[in-house]
C-alpha cells in the first residue's frame, strides 16, 4: 500500500494507476490524513455461463403473453 498526497496524485496520475492495475492500493491523502482510497476492481468472470441452470424451476403458462385483461391494464397504465 503506498499513500500519496492528492497533489502528487494529480501529477502522477497514470502511473499510479498502472499500480492499482498492477494490484497494489493506493491511500490519497490531504496533508497526510489518508481520505480515499484507489484499488482494483474485481473484474467479471471470463467463463460463460451454462444454459438450463433453473430447467425444471420455472414453468411459463402457454398464455404467458396474452393481453391482459382491461381492469389490470389500466392499472398499470394508471387509469380509473
Amino acid at each position: 500500500m503506498i499513500r500519496i498526497n492528492v497533489a502528487e496524485a494529480k501529477r502522477h496520475l497514470s502511473q499510479y494507476l498502472t499500480r492499482v492495475e498492477r494490484g497494489e492500493v493506493v491511500v490519497l491523502c490531504r496533508r497526510n490524513v489518508p481520505i480515499a482510497e484507489l484499488r482494483p476492481v474485481s473484474r467479471a468472470s471470463e467463463r460463460r455461463r451454462p444454459w438450463g441452470l433453473a430447467k425444471g424451476e420455472v414453468e411459463i403458462p402457454d398464455d404467458f403473453d396474452a393481453p391482459l385483461p382491461d381492469d389490470t391494464l389500466a392499472d398499470w397504465e394508471g387509469r380509473d
